[in-house]
């Protein structure tokens, strides 16, 4: 775990999920079967005030992640937000990165059974045919939801350039791989899936917190589990 401090967004983020019961401390029981020292339920920021924060956070993350010295995201023309929880904050985000950087992207996402009158189809909002388009997740556990949006957008002619993660569990699988290493192999390579917060920033927090028993518990199970680069 590194020295470097946390960024006010990330730090305003941990807070107000914290506060909204979205991020919690203890002992969780995952589907994995592992017993994990916390728990992430992106449903439950669901009230103005914290999807401003998420998407400033979104925000600052891809602006940050453009200009990064090793690895940078590439420019992109379209957010994109897997149904259901990807949408507010693919939308948020949007808006965000236009109010607050200036920068102006699309916005779209996807049904999870295709319509059938009207426009008709599997995608809501902007087109995707021959645009550049970077993927917005909570948490890639299988990574099944960004794979089947990832799926979908080169079937309707995009290009996925990336995806962004709200919370980075940087935890590895039996193979000894992560999610994250079988999600960049198809949108581009290393670098090209980021993260708003990772486990090691919620360490981080815990540590500046004083929360030393709960820090305890999480570096434990980042000796278990997590994905060492």
């Amino acid at each position: 775990m590194s020295n470097e401090q946390l960024e006010s967004y990330q730090n305003e983020l941990i807070e107000h999920a914290m506060a909204m019961d979205a991020l919690k401390f203890g002992s969780f029981a995952l589907k994995s079967g592992r017993i994990s020292p916390y728990f992430f339920n992106a449903a439950l920021m669901s009230t103005g005030p914290i999807l401003s924060t998420l998407a400033n956070a979104y925000a600052s993350t891809i602006v940050a992640a453009q200009s990064a010295s090793s690895n940078p995201l590439p420019s992109f023309d379209v957010v994109f937000g897997p149904a259901y929880k990807g949408i507010p904050f693919a939308a948020c985000t949007a808006v965000a990165l236009h109010a607050t950087h200036g920068v102006s992207v699309g916005f779209a996402y996807d049904r999870k059974e295709a319509k059938d009158h009207g426009e008709g189809g599997l995608l809501v909002g902007v087109p995707v045919k021959g645009k550049k388009v970077l993927i917005l997740d909570d948490v890639m556990t299988a990574g099944t939801a960004v794979r089947g949006a990832i799926t979908t957008i080169v079937r309707e002619g995009g290009e996925v350039v990336g995806v962004v993660q709200l919370l980075d569990r940087e935890e590895v699988g039996k193979d000894g791989r992560s999610t994250v290493d079988e999600v960049e192999e198809v949108v581009g390579g290393k670098g090209r899936v980021k993260a708003v917060l990772r486990m090691r920033d919620l360490m981080k927090w815990l540590k500046k917190e004083g929360k030393e028993d709960v820090l305890t518990s999480m570096q434990a199970y980042w000796e278990q589990y997590g994905r060492k680069e």
